[in-house]
């Protein structure tokens, strides 16, 4: 009979707590919908009374009652580093891209970061210049494609026809030597998905480098730089 009740007991406080959790998602849905701000998920964030709210420009943090807005870093002091968490939940995000990247595996794989790059941009070159040198020190990198001037100008088109090449590694290693682009009419790959992340991600420029625990660099790193960051994550 005693096991009876506590299961009861149980079963009423997961109700509860559902019930709960649902009325706090359609405050917080409603109050940003005055805002014109999509709402795509609402998590507990690792701050107890605070909502990680996946939105279309990028993660803000809303409390339980819908009242009160955050939006910026939340920083985790647990461990040895201080680690930026506030990006984390985009990196599902980011994996569901992983069909439609360019991607430098390195032979013996420890690291993978993903850059978001415009062929355009000298400091991008630069960055790709190094990727043999980031493959050797054991880190893949994966590219998505940021044209910063608009997915009209004729760069956008230029990486539109890179991503949809047979050979797309070849052909973005030859648009950074300034060789010719062979042109592709019609490319299935939506780039305007890579740019929409980005600015989930809240890019100022490009190269912008995420690390694995969705922590944003942005502009070049030199190679030793970088693995130097992921060693201590």
């Amino acid at each position: 009979m005693k096991r009876k009740l506590l299961l009861w007991a149980a079963c009423i406080a997961s109700f509860s707590l559902s019930v709960s959790a649902s009325t706090n998602d359609k405050i917080i849905q409603e109050k940003l919908a005055k805002y014109n701000l999509s709402v795509e998920s609402i998590k507990p964030s690792p701050i107890v009374g605070l909502n990680t709210v996946d939105t279309s420009d990028g993660i803000i943090y809303v409390t339980d009652d819908g009242k009160y807005l955050l939006q910026g870093p939340i920083y985790d002091l647990s461990g040895k580093t201080v680690v930026n968490i506030s990006n984390q939940p985009l990196m599902k995000k980011v994996d569901a891209l992983k069909d439609e990247m360019i991607i430098f595996k390195a032979p013996k794989e420890k690291y993978v970061i993903t850059v978001f790059t415009d062929i355009s941009c000298g400091y991008c070159k630069k960055l790709h210049e190094s990727v043999e040198e980031l493959n050797d020190k054991g880190i893949t990198v994966r590219y998505l494609a940021y044209p910063r001037r608009g997915l009209e100008h004729e760069s956008a088109k230029q990486m539109a026809s890179i991503w949809c090449n047979a050979l797309p590694q070849s052909a973005l290693t030859k648009a950074f030597k300034g060789d010719g682009i062979a042109m592709i009419d019609e490319c299935k790959i939506d780039l305007s998905k890579h740019i929409k992340l980005g600015k989930q991600f809240k890019m100022t420029g490009t190269p912008a480098i995420i690390l694995p625990d969705g922590q944003l660099l942005s502009g070049y790193a030199k190679p030793d730089d970088l693995l130097k960051m992921l060693e201590q994550k």
